[in-house]
């Protein structure tokens, strides 16, 4: 029962997380086109430089 009392409300739990739905656009962009748009970035970044 002490142990109920200390699990904080406001902190995502596991069991209330959710797929990501790549339907859904802005998880769309979130997760896939701006990962790979830094790593293209970085890479022409990293070319420049060395030049």
């Amino acid at each position: 029962m002490l142990s109920i009392i200390q699990i904080p409300k406001e902190v995502p739990h596991p069991v209330n997380n959710s797929a990501i739905d790549l339907s859904n656009p802005a998880d769309l962009i979130l997760y896939v086109v701006l990962p790979i748009l830094c790593v293209v970035l970085y890479f022409i970044y990293r070319n420049k430089r060395k030049k």
